[in-house]
């Protein structure tokens, strides 16, 4: 049985996680961390990391940027792996996650949704061969009214992927309004669409002559972030220190 410590327990994540594990007969949460207390959970609650005293197996993090040094000090002295699942982070906790990945284990990718990684992993496939074929490439992403950024974290890490296979030569294009000019073969447009609460939708459409292949992911709940989340967990328990992304748990 692995030992999870889940750190933002009592967030909307967090707490998803926790029913996720309940049944669970590989893992199990044995602690958490939140400075929010308004919460019932069936295991010990510290309002900060440096508190606990519960020995787990692997972190898995969905707090909140502020938060995250002080996950990644506790995982590098204490020697225990960490799924980190929050976003947002600055320039320098980026540089700081690839210090910790040196002492520990760290996996952190711009979304833990097992379908997505693997989409991830298909686009380096098609790509090549689809823009050889002179396919022009668009990515639609939606999501709730309420997100604040634009376009989406996982948006961008699609759009890598294809230029990662494409050795660069894609310029990203998010905006046409200002300019009248026919599309350049070489540009990638990613367009944004806010509204209601659609959870995460994204179409990478390759557009060619009389044909087109779409591929698409729809997340109809948070739950495949939280599932995501715990398989990772399970993949890096007891694995030595290394910066890990979700295309090492999907294979």
């Amino acid at each position: 049985m692995i030992k999870v410590l889940m750190h933002g327990c009592n967030g909307r994540m967090g707490q998803m996680i926790a029913g996720l594990l309940k049944d669970d007969a590989e893992a199990e949460i044995v602690a958490g961390v939140d400075a929010f207390d308004g919460v019932s959970n069936p295991f010990p609650v510290f309002s900060r990391i440096g508190d606990c005293h519960v020995k787990a197996d692997v972190v898995i993090d969905f707090s909140n940027a502020g938060a995250v040094d002080g996950v990644l000090d506790y995982c590098v002295a204490a020697k225990t792996p960490v799924v980190l699942c929050t976003t947002g982070l600055s320039e320098e906790q980026l540089a700081r996650v690839e210090e910790a990945a040196k002492e520990t284990a760290v996996l952190k990718s711009a979304n833990m949704s097992l379908g997505i990684n693997l989409l991830l992993k298909l686009l380096k496939e098609a790509a090549p061969v689809l823009s050889e074929a002179g396919f022009d490439i668009e990515i639609v992403e939606k999501h709730h009214n309420q997100k604040v950024d634009a376009p989406s974290g996982t948006a961008i890490a699609l759009a890598d992927a294809i230029n990662e296979a494409e050795d660069g030569a894609y310029t990203y294009v998010y905006d046409r309004s200002q300019v009248r000019q026919k599309r350049d073969a070489k540009e990638l447009g990613i367009s944004a669409v806010r509204g209601g609460t659609i959870v995460g939708d994204h179409d990478v459409i390759f557009a060619g002559t009389d044909e087109v292949i779409t591929f698409e992911h729809r997340a109809y709940s948070r739950a495949v972030f939280g599932k995501g989340a715990i398989q990772a967990a399970k993949f890096l328990a007891g694995k030595p220190a290394g910066r890990y992304d979700m295309s090492d748990v999907i294979g």
